[in-house]
């Protein structure tokens, strides 16, 4: 090193370069940090080549603190093993198909909950949205005598236009979500109210739903025939979606999952299937009173959940989706409309409420106004978050609805078949919700410590 003031000598000259070469490249190891950082941050199925080389960048994420939907499956696991082990009626046919029934509303009310929390915004009034648009379908398809379908259409484009309008109070007007929504929950449960007691004042509140299809939707059992044709149509497109998709990546030279990783996939969806109807057809009475088949609302949740998939991971407003809620100043500088995308999620949000609404009073063959609204906002944005999606934006998709959904049914169907109380049950959700936030606030730090490094 050269003396402070000094001209450097040849024989100091030569300690340096010789330091120099014995001294790592600090633009060669930030490189590589780098490297590492971004190859972790990829989806293992994008980067191998090869099943093992699939495995192996799964478990690199893993190590790094991204376990993705491990966490909760092995919870899922866990709540299993306890339950049967306390009750072996829990996996039983009959109990496994009510079980998912159950969850149907859970998973809706997530998924609609979703939407918005990829944005890093949440929607408080879905509870209550519902409920808007279970009475309107309850009225139509009842006492005004309108076909099935429209009420159902009639519902589903109130609680859609109700959702656009928070989307536009919070794009336009800049109001917090939170705010807005929560004017909503107590808003809209006064609508809901209103409607009841103008329409149909002589019912003491409570309007039942007469129409059968729309009772049938829970309630009702497909034949045989019709639950192995509805698990082959969906089983066919999601395969043709996927190898389709996969082909398209490659033709364009871009990453695609290996076509065995993807063959595996495909078995694994088709054994779950099959396992499925062979459930439902399983007999679920008694032998002088047998019933089997598969619940109508069972597909129609894995379409609405197919269908969310699809447009959050395979169009252009779903990649703005997450654009904006892993930065959002980036997505706008990048040309993103926030404000239409944003109104367009608190759109759909609205309108996957309005289905989870008619689920709910199509399982209880009515809908009342002392519906709690407020309770089943907690169980939407308990079951988004336990199933893996983020509070803070930019992570999350309708599969982890899914497995949030499931995840509250099971803990409370298998506590009521162990008849422990209710005071218990919120408690032991309000537990695993807190687990989830940790795991997902571990997982943060772990990925924010990882790119401070890089």
């Amino acid at each position: 090193m050269a003396r402070a003031g000094g001209p450097t000598t040849g024989l100091e000259a030569d300690a340096e370069d010789e330091a120099r070469a014995k001294t790592p490249d600090n633009d060669a190891l930030t490189s590589a940090a780098a490297a590492e950082a971004a190859a972790l941050a990829l989806a293992p199925e994008l980067v191998a080549t090869s099943v093992s080389e699939y495995m192996h960048a799964w478990w690199k994420r893993v190590r790094g603190g991204d376990a993705g939907v491990l966490p909760i499956m092995i919870g899922l696991a866990a709540i299993i093993i306890i339950f049967q082990t306390q009750n072996s009626v829990f996996l039983s046919a009959g109990n496994i198909t009510n079980l998912l029934v159950q969850g149907s509303v859970f998973i809706l009310f997530g998924l609609a909950e979703v939407f918005v929390l990829l944005l890093g915004e949440i929607d408080l009034s879905v509870g209550y949205v519902a409920a808007v648009g279970a009475v309107i379908v309850a009225l139509l398809a009842g006492p005004v005598g309108m076909p099935w379908y429209v009420a159902i259409l009639a519902g589903l484009a109130t609680t859609t236009a109700i959702g656009l309008l928070q989307g536009t109070l919070v794009t336009r007007l800049h109001l917090p979500s939170f705010v807005v929504t929560l004017a909503g929950l107590l808003g809209w449960e006064g609508v809901m109210i209103w409607i009841v007691d103008t329409a149909s004042p002589n019912t003491g509140g409570v309007i039942s739903v007469t129409n059968p299809v729309i009772f049938n939707l829970v309630n009702g059992n497909m034949s045989a025939l019709q639950g192995w044709i509805a698990m082959l149509v969906v089983f066919i497109a999601y395969a043709a979606f996927t190898i389709r998709r996969d082909s398209r990546r490659r033709s364009k030279q871009l990453t695609a999952p290996p076509l065995s990783l993807s063959l595996i996939r495909l078995g694994l969806v088709l054994l779950a299937g099959i396992l499925l109807v062979l459930i439902c057809d399983a007999n679920r009475g008694t032998s002088a009173s047998p019933f089997n088949g598969m619940p109508p609302v069972i597909p129609g949740i894995v379409v609405v959940l197919a269908a969310a998939t699809f447009l959050l991971s395979a169009t252009r407003f779903g990649r703005y989706v997450y654009a904006i809620g892993g930065n959002a100043e980036a997505a706008r500088r990048a040309g993103v409309n926030l404000a239409m995308i944003r109104t367009i999620a608190f759109g759909l949000s609205g309108f996957t409420a309005g289905l989870a609404g008619i689920v709910f009073e199509s399982r209880l063959g009515s809908m009342s106004i002392d519906i709690d609204g407020g309770t089943y906002v907690l169980y939407a944005v308990a079951a988004a978050v336990i199933g893996g999606a983020s509070l803070f934006g930019g992570r999350g998709k309708p599969v982890h609805a899914l497995l949030g959904g499931i995840v509250i049914a099971a803990i409370y169907n298998g506590m009521g078949l162990l008849n422990i109380s209710t005071p218990v049950q919120l408690m032991v959700t309000a537990i695993v919700l807190l687990a989830a936030l940790t795991v997902d606030r571990v997982a943060r730090r772990g990925r924010a410590f990882r790119s401070s490094d890089a």
